[in-house]
């Protein structure tokens, strides 16, 4: 995980520069949250659509909105490239266009920001560190351009509660707004209705802690009725119940249900 420059912490969460070797041709799976993903592959281009097969293809960049779903990546064994999260204030910020009209898209950046269709290009031939150099100077341009950006306040206390879990009428009160308004304006940011965002972030949580405490626990500390909801939550959103993903994603370990939360 490579530092993200000042000027673009509002909108990125996150900034990796990743050269794996899985040792053999298989799919990794890409989970929903509540950030923004735009990946730029070195080396060879990055072959995904999603789960099940829907628009499925070969891309030197990806860009994907928020999304109540899987994205299926087939690699040959090895994977190399940056990959970034945004935010939804990002999508305006350093993509021009608002993050809503890219949720449940699979796009490749040029078709988004035309400014930055050359980017992969750029990144030809580069090491890791220097790609990281150039992606984050063609940000920063590109905020530049665009001009900082952020979400009405309400909107930002709202998806702030939203992700604590607040039911969401309660959340249309604090903020003011009857439960249609508030889903109009939340669609209108993030491209998903408040129930779908609130799940989403709730699956997100809950795979933060997968691997480091039982099952059960997360289930309780996340949001979730019981572990069965946990589960059904999972094979809805991931394509897969949590046990699974386990074992896809660490192998290593044995009984990915029943950990000793202090392991």
């Amino acid at each position: 995980m490579a530092a993200v420059p000042g000027a673009l912490t509002p909108y990125v969460t996150s900034l990796e520069a990743y050269d794996v070797t899985m040792g053999a041709p298989g799919v990794h799976r890409g989970l929903p949250t509540t950030s923004l993903t735009f990946v730029l592959p070195m080396g060879e281009p990055l072959d995904v659509g999603w789960l099940g097969g829907r628009d499925r293809g070969k891309r030197w960049s990806t860009v994907s909105g928020l999304h109540a779903g899987a994205a299926a990546i087939h690699h040959d064994g090895a994977q190399r490239g940056i990959q970034l999260g945004l935010t939804t204030a990002g999508a305006r910020a350093l993509l021009g266009v608002p993050a809503g009209v890219l949720a449940g898209e699979l796009l490749e950046v040029g078709d988004v920001a035309p400014d930055l269709a050359e980017l992969p290009e750029r990144l030809h031939g580069l090491g890791l560190d220097e790609g990281l150099a150039v992606v984050a100077w063609a940000l920063t341009a590109a905020l530049a351009r665009h001009g900082a950006a952020e979400p009405r306040a309400e909107v930002g206390r709202a998806l702030a509660g939203l992700t604590r879990g607040e039911a969401v009428a309660a959340v249309a009160d604090e903020v003011g707004y009857s439960r249609r308004r508030l889903s109009t304006l939340v669609r209108q940011e993030t491209g998903l209705a408040p129930k779908e965002y609130q799940r989403v972030a709730r699956f997100e949580a809950s795979r933060r802690h997968l691997g480091h405490r039982p099952l059960a626990q997360v289930a309780a500390e996340c949001g979730y009725a019981d572990q069965g909801h946990l589960a059904r939550d999972w094979s809805d959103l991931a394509g897969c119940p949590p046990t699974t993903w386990l074992r896809e994603e660490f192998p290593f370990l044995q009984d990915p249900g029943d950990l000793d939360p202090a392991g």
